[in-house]
């Protein structure tokens, strides 16, 4: 690269989805519609090539690997929920922790996190410890909770109603749900 090449993604303007290997389509999508109040809007499917190395040379999977549906989610104001069902020969069923490489997880923001903790536990969903209100550092003003889905898959639910602490002195802010109404 030369000294004078732009060093950022050009035209980027933000975070379309996020991608999630399900183990049962219609489990996470009754999952994510009933207890997350996020609709699918699209499905379709099967993706596959059963000769060629399509699979392997635009997804980076096995060349037998399958898409068997794809369903697309709307998380309110924010970022869209891709959920895909594959089948293939190597299919690994990882279930990884948050302190696992490679694990993540997903934060949804909530106006009300006790409501949200209420209505969590009112449809059987086990949390962990929490709501935890973090009073000190960068991030003092949150409010967390982490729970999973049935299929294992680490969710965390935030609040900031009065901002966070990190906010007063940054010359750059993190986005913030709490702009759309």
């Amino acid at each position: 690269m030369s000294g004078t090449a732009d060093t950022t993604l050009p035209s980027l303007v933000g975070l379309n989805h996020i991608g999630l290997t399900v183990p049962d389509l219609d489990e996470a999508v009754d999952f994510f519609a009933k207890v997350l109040s996020c609709p699918k809007i699209l499905a379709f499917g099967p993706i596959a090539d059963d000769q060629g190395t399509f699979m392997t040379d635009a997804l980076g999977v096995h060349p037998r690997a399958r898409i068997e549906r794809v369903a697309m989610i709307r998380t309110g104001h924010g970022s869209n929920i891709e959920l895909f069902e594959y089948s293939a020969p190597d299919q690994e069923h990882l279930k990884p922790r948050n302190s696992d490489i490679g694990a993540f997880h997903l934060g949804l923001y909530v106006r009300d996190i006790e409501a949200a903790k209420a209505f969590l536990d009112a449809q059987g969903v086990a949390t962990r410890m929490g709501p935890i209100v973090i009073n000190e550092g960068p991030i003092a003003g949150q409010a967390i909770l982490y729970f999973s889905t049935p299929w294992g898959l680490q969710l965390e639910i935030i609040s900031y109603p009065e901002g966070m602490a990190y906010e007063a002195g940054a010359e750059i802010l993190l986005w913030d749900p709490r702009a759309k109404t």
